[in-house]
């Protein structure tokens, strides 16, 4: 492998504080729910991390993830993550064009064989290859080819981790994740449409000092898809007590009623949204008055109406409850505790609860 500067030497070079980078440590310990005894094992493994090579392909996708990507909130601290990432390949990104281009990807392979970082935006069209190419050629075969001397693939964005827009019905490319071809390399899915910034640097620089992180059955890191957007829901109180908004101008929700019966997915999307939220943390969709889509589960697209309610809020339901208000929500204990009776009776006479169930017994 060529030699390449270590982080700790692109850090002086880029004027990046030890203090600033620390503190980028440590933010990046609390947003994968790591013990801050790990900011100094995350400082030291990323300080002494040779430059990985990278090579991002994109397919069947709308650039929207590289977009998210490009306006991290904290470009300064990202920027130095970046920089001791070897970005050697990616369309939208790189200077070379044409041949030059794909000579770029081919080197980075040849010189990193085995150690280099794929990341993939967009689905693979198998239907019939044509659908989408790249220098004449296909993704599917761009994908089998470059993977193959990869040491893992982050599937970045719904389409590589599920098939998104693409693979909704009647799904005329054949459109398929990228988990549905490659079976022999580890597989991180972060999915979103498009996902946080902060979620697609976070699981870099993971990969970069720890490893692949822990997922879960989707193969998404727990960190940031460990828990149900309505479970860290600031509107979940409201939900608890049964008051929601039955417009986006009626009264309910100029009180910031929970978006329920607006075809809020929060209580079936697992993501980071309600806790790392958008632009340097200022908001998210439920926040600013709209209903979370579900765009981090598998077919989001075919899930029905995005603003129909769901006729269960949540597969886990019954086994939480209303944890919300019981937890601490005091404003909303009384309404929360006749909810829960209401449930309780249903289960007892195995009849099917909803939020419209709750709503009536507040």
């Amino acid at each position: 492998m060529p030699n390449k500067p270590m982080l700790k030497d692109l850090m002086k070079t880029h004027g990046v504080s030890r203090r600033a980078f620390m503190k980028y440590c440590a933010s990046l310990a609390s947003v994968m729910a790591l013990s801050p005894a790990m900011v100094p094992r995350i400082a030291e493994a990323l300080e002494n991390a040779p430059r990985t090579s990278v090579i991002w392909l994109s397919f069947q996708e709308c650039t929207g993830c590289t977009e998210a990507i490009t306006r991290s909130h904290a470009p300064t601290i990202e920027d130095m993550i970046f920089n001791a990432i070897s970005l050697d390949y990616h369309h939208t990104l790189q200077a070379a064009s044409g041949h030059a281009a794909e000579e770029a990807r081919e080197h980075a392979m040849k010189e990193h064989w085995g150690e280099y970082l794929v990341v993939v935006d967009g689905s693979i069209p198998i239907k019939d290859p044509g659908y989408s190419t790249i220098a004449g050629i296909s993704n599917l075969d761009m994908l089998k080819d470059t993977a193959a001397g990869a040491a893992a693939i982050v599937s970045v964005g719904t389409c590589a981790a599920y098939g998104g827009v693409g693979h909704a019905d009647p799904n005329p490319t054949g459109a398929v994740a990228v988990s549905e071809i490659i079976k022999d390399k580890p597989i991180i899915n972060v999915p979103g449409c498009p996902p946080i910034p902060v979620v697609m640097t976070g699981v870099l620089a993971h990969f970069l000092s720890l490893g692949i992180p822990e997922l879960d059955e989707l193969g998404r890191p727990k960190a940031f898809f460990g828990n149900a957007i309505h479970d860290r829901c600031y509107r979940r109180p409201f939900y608890d007590k049964g008051l929601f908004a039955n417009g986006f101008d009626d009264e309910g929700a100029k009180e910031g009623w929970c978006l329920y019966k607006l075809g809020c997915k929060g209580p079936t999307t697992k993501a980071a949204c309600a806790t790392v939220k958008w632009n340097n943390g200022v908001s998210f969709p439920i926040e600013a008055g709209h209903p979370c889509l579900g765009c981090t589960e598998p077919d989001f697209w075919d899930n029905g109406g995005f603003y129909k309610p769901l006729s269960v809020p949540s597969g886990d339901y019954r086994r939480l409850g209303l944890a919300a208000v019981a937890g601490g929500a005091a404003a909303g204990v009384a309404g929360g505790l006749l909810a829960k009776a209401t449930k309780a009776k249903a289960a007892k006479a195995h009849e099917t609860v909803d939020a419209h169930d709750l709503e009536k017994s507040s």
